[in-house]
């Protein structure tokens, strides 16, 4: 048997340290994007698309209206009063999931929701009208003729 020279046995011990240090590097940089992408804490998480388990979800997704939906969501934003025909209160509420949508609330027919500000948490019953920025909610009133689902 031949003897290994002591260059040549301190050359595949240099390897292998080489090698175990790419490893462990290789690692770390997996661990790192698995911690950062897959467990993001719940001050920073932040849904953007809609729910589609949820009614509202589901008919912006599939670019449905006319459904009758109820739901709850914070304000964050009052608009200036509609005033072009019957009269409606109008602001933006973001869902839970992200998703924004426009109430519309006859004002002719139902009350104001006196004190609306921005923060408020709102529940709401109406239409839905599909729209690409998240949709409008509408007939949040009584119809007075009866041919309407109460919102």
């Amino acid at each position: 048997m031949q003897k290994l020279s002591a260059s040549f046995i301190e050359d595949i011990v240099l390897r292998r340290r080489a090698n175990a240090v790419l490893i462990a590097a290789v690692v770390a940089v997996f661990v790192f994007i698995f911690v950062a992408c897959g467990s993001p804490s719940p001050v920073t998480e932040q849904r953007t698309a809609p729910l589609v388990d949820d009614p509202i979800g589901r008919a912006f997704a599939s670019r449905t209206s006319d459904v009758q939906v109820q739901g709850e969501g914070t304000v964050i934003r009052v608009l200036a009063d509609d005033l072009d025909g019957s009269r409606h209160q109008r602001f933006i509420v973001q869902l839970a999931s992200g998703q924004t949508l426009l109430i519309t609330h006859n004002i002719d027919i139902g009350s104001r929701i006196d004190g609306l500000k921005v923060g408020d948490t709102v529940r709401f019953n109406g239409e839905y009208v599909w729209n690409n920025e998240g949709g409008v909610i509408h007939w949040t009133h009584h119809d007075p003729q009866g041919r309407h689902v109460a919102g």
